[in-house]
């Protein structure tokens, strides 16, 4: 199809990783990797939370629901590489390419909103310790994390229905290895008036600045409560509890900042490709080996389950 025509159309084709042919096996086998490592690592981070007691507390339940949202979402936006790696078909449905930017914005957006939920978790922990077990009970932790589910939901959903009313396409050609909102924005010659100002208004301001505010409140006063700790080695532990969750925000933010929110975000597709990379095969990988690197019920978790591997073997 001519990039001149608009018509209507049935299928769009993937562009894939990149557009060097030599380096799109060996990127794939990389992505692929990662994406196994990933299912590893959040499985046992689940597996870990489930079968040891000492786990079972809101921080941890937390942190299922994040190895959940990554295992979703590194899937939802991944599986397109391992068609064309397998099958060499980059062709995706009409239906198929909406349902793929409604799951990749949802699940980003829910993860968003989870993390400032365990923000919330660690201020109540480090801010007001004496009431934690009666604030963050289990009512309010299932309502935090049912709330952080449904509603990048409904925020998404309005997007979900206007790019399915697209009817007019310069080209179905998509230069990017996943249909992503922006690439499929400048392909369209239909109305985006609407769509640019409820993803500036719903999905920058509400969707992402929201959950940023809330995290940075959280951490402002996080740090304000450690600074006034005595000793140096109570405010070493304390803000040590928080430094993997801190770690994985400044991991995700960083990162849709660079993708969606730089000036060159709107004009270099190849450079938003690497980052949209980055962002569905790395950072799903990053979050357990953070939570299990710098946290010490994890590691000694592990230990245990592995030992009592031995023991049965």
């Amino acid at each position: 199809m001519e990039s001149s025509n608009r018509t209507m159309v049935t299928y769009f084709v993937l562009k894939g990783i990149t557009n060097v042919p030599r380096l799109e096996v060996p990127i794939s086998l990389l992505v692929l990797l990662m994406y196994l490592l990933t299912l590893g690592g959040n499985m046992t981070i689940l597996l870990l939370v489930c079968s040891e007691p000492q786990l079972h507390t809101p921080m941890y339940f937390f942190l299922c629901n994040l190895s959940v949202l990554d295992i979703s979402s590194s899937t939802a936006t991944l599986h397109r590489i391992f068609v064309l790696f397998f099958t060499g078909d980059n062709r995706i449905s009409v239906f198929g390419c909406m349902t793929q930017i409604f799951m990749f914005l949802t699940l980003t957006t829910d993860q968003l909103l989870l993390l400032a939920a365990m923000s919330f978790d660690r201020y109540v922990a480090v801010c007001d310790p004496m009431h934690y077990s009666m604030v963050m009970n289990r009512t309010v932790c299932a309502l935090l994390a049912a709330s952080s589910w449904l509603l990048g939901i409904v925020e998404i959903s309005p997007i979900f229905w206007t790019i399915s009313g697209f009817s007019c396409y310069r080209s179905n050609e998509i230069n990017h290895f996943l249909c992503d909102i922006i690439p499929l924005m400048k392909l369209s010659c239909n109305d985006k008036s609407f769509l640019e100002l409820y993803l500036f208004t719903e999905g920058y301001f509400v969707g992402c600045f929201c959950p940023f505010l809330m995290t940075f409140v959280s951490y402002v006063l996080i740090i304000i409560t450690i600074l006034k700790i005595p000793s140096s080695n109570g405010r070493r532990k304390t803000f040590y509890t928080c430094s993997s969750h801190l770690t994985v925000v400044v991991l995700l933010y960083a990162t849709l900042v660079i993708q969606y929110l730089s000036p060159n975000s709107t004009n270099s597709l190849e450079s938003n490709k690497l980052f949209s990379l980055f962002n569905t095969a790395t950072v799903p990988l990053l979050n357990p080996l953070v939570y299990s690197l710098k946290n010490n019920n994890v590691k000694s978790a592990l230990r245990r389950r592995l030992r009592l591997c031995k023991l049965m073997f």
